[in-house]
């Protein structure tokens, strides 16, 4: 079992940053498969990045590829996203998640979720 909370969400401008943190909660944090998700008003919740458990292999989705980072410090049970140059479609609750196995995009083979944090990017 894991407990996932994020921060770091906010409003911030076109063009700009923000990093993202996920804590999980539990001993056993290297052992699972990280992902990054998110849900914009009316749409379905949609795979952003995944990150393995320790050997540092990384899967991001085409829209966000040369803009978004995902990282992981197994020693801080903490999972992060680090979003560059925001876009107003960027817009969304975005959750973290973490699932037993290998990296995944699909959004139903993760176990556990966090309760999302709103990022607002405006024009």
């Amino acid at each position: 079992q894991v407990q996932l909370v994020e921060s770091g969400g906010g409003l911030v401008q076109a063009g700009g940053s923000l990093r993202l943190s996920c804590a999980a909660s539990g001993r056993t944090f290297s052992s699972y498969t990280m992902g990054w998700f998110r849900q914009a008003p009316g749409k379905e919740r949609e795979f952003i990045a995944t990150i393995s458990r320790s050997d540092g292999r990384t899967y991001y989705t085409d829209s966000v590829k040369g803009r978004f980072t995902i990282s992981r410090d197994n020693a801080k049970n903490t999972v992060y996203l680090q979003m560059n140059s925001l876009k107003p479609e960027d817009t969304a609750v975005y959750f973290c998640a973490a699932r037993w196995g290998d990296m995944a995009t699909t959004r139903r083979v993760y176990n556990y979720w966090g309760q999302g944090t709103q990022v607002t990017v405006s024009s």
